[in-house]
């Protein structure tokens, strides 16, 4: 009996947590906390062409960001960055969000697995 409510206690809470996140409007890759506020800076950067625009994008250092990318291509493409431990396919025509940081000083690079010749682009932190 007791083995049964902790079944229905976790699947309360998973279906919790999936009712927070579809209410809060946000999309995550599941490795950061969503924010109960849009204070959070922003950047966009698009994909068309199977390039990174901008390529380079300054982030303030000790700060939470949210990425915004806008593939205006087609065809599929996955974010990847090895130093910022994230990857994230954004299927054509389409956008997905990627939460970073807080990021010590330095350069982060990332790129397009599926056109990586070609979509390349950096994240430097001041």
């Amino acid at each position: 009996m007791n083995k049964m409510v902790l079944i229905g206690g976790a699947a309360l809470v998973a279906v919790a947590v999936v009712a927070g996140v579809m209410l809060s409007g946000r999309e995550t890759d599941g490795s950061e906390t969503v924010a109960a506020n849009d204070e959070t800076p922003t950047v966009e950067i698009s994909i068309e062409n199977h390039l990174f625009s901008p390529a380079e994008v300054e982030l303030p250092a000790d700060q939470k960001v949210k990425l915004v990318i806008k593939n205006l291509d087609p065809t599929p493409e996955e974010f990847e960055s090895h130093e910022l431990n994230r990857e994230k396919i954004i299927a054509g025509n389409s956008e997905g969000v990627i939460y970073v940081g807080p990021l010590k000083a330095g350069t982060y690079p990332f790129y397009g697995e599926f056109n990586e010749d070609t979509a390349q682009g950096k994240i430097i932190v001041k």
